[in-house]
């Protein structure tokens, strides 16, 4: 059982110093809010009752051989940090406080759960931030991993905001394992396209997301791996909320043939889906996204 949890998820934070001590005494990850980082970069948390302070030295895997910048640090502000309470100290006003090691947590994890993990083991994870090229996540006591852009559904996006918001609760894959830097893929998670296209059927009219304009259709997302392809229409854009009518559905070829009945403000920027996974444990030794009798190859092998 994981014991090792994406920052902001794990429910254990003493409520005094005599707790403190007692978590001081057995080893334990707590959490709490870091409410300032100082300008020597050491990271101040908030209690309640009390305060505690992670040295800068202390803050994360990495940052004495700079490895991790110190951006690392100045973004926790605000956020939940875990850490193992290391000693006491008094603080400039003669009030006693703790002194915290996230880096002893971060380590911890990564002896005890991510160095253990193999390729295919889906894991939970948590947004921490996007980029154009990939969504970085959590995997546990604030240790980033990265699913690329490509990995994240078979449905084409631009960004990775398009799928997910800062703060969400996810599973993924470990996709690759490289010198201990963990790539993490999402795709195969959300269905084959006969799993996601059995929540259709034809004659229905349905929504969906324009994600692409082609010079021979409009590509529209009906499920995170699952589009369908409707003729062009001059007053389309990309990002559009559409609602389609299922004209026709080609297991062989894996096609789903669209005709746009209405559209909606393309501006507009919505909560991307709450997102429904058709795996949610264990391990994947291969996925394959083609439809047995399809001629297009869509798979994945988790070599370990």
């Amino acid at each position: 059982m994981n014991r090792y949890f994406p920052e902001g998820e794990l429910d254990k934070c003493p409520a005094s110093i005599a707790e403190a001590e007692e978590y001081t005494e057995k080893n334990i990850i707590a959490e709490a809010l870091c409410v300032l980082c100082t300008n020597e970069h050491d990271l101040i948390v908030d209690f309640g009752s009390f305060r505690g302070r992670i040295p800068r030295c202390e803050g994360a895997v990495g940052i004495d051989d700079g490895s991790t910048r110190d951006i690392a640090l100045i973004s926790r502000v605000n956020k939940p940090v875990q850490f193992r309470i290391t000693g006491f100290e008094a603080n400039e006003c003669g009030d006693r406080c703790a002194v915290l090691s996230r880096r002893l947590a971060q380590e911890e994890c990564i002896k005890n759960y991510i160095s253990l993990l193999k390729c295919g083991d889906i894991i939970p994870a948590k947004v921490t931030h996007m980029e154009q090229f990939g969504a970085f996540v959590d995997i546990g006591c604030g240790i980033p991993s990265l699913i690329p852009i490509d990995l994240i559904s078979v449905s084409r996006i631009s960004h990775p905001a398009d799928r997910f918001v800062v703060g969400q609760n996810i599973l993924c894959a470990v996709k690759s394992i490289d010198d201990g830097k963990i790539t993490l893929t999402h795709k195969e998670l959300l269905g084959t396209w006969q799993e996601n296209a059995n929540k259709y059927s034809i004659g229905e009219t349905v929504t969906g997301i324009v994600r692409s304009i082609e010079s021979y259709g409009i590509f529209v997302e009906l499920r995170p791996n699952l589009a369908g392809l409707a003729e062009l229409r001059p007053d389309i854009k990309v990002g559009s909320k559409v609602s389609v009518y299922i004209k026709a559905m080609i297991p062989d070829k894996m096609k789903i043939k669209l005709i746009i009945v209405d559209t909606f403000d393309a501006d507009k920027k919505e909560k991307p889906s709450e997102i429904e996974y058709f795996i949610t444990s264990g391990s994947l030794e291969s996925w394959k996204y083609s439809t047995e009798r399809s001629n297009k190859n869509i798979y994945t092998e988790f070599v370990r």
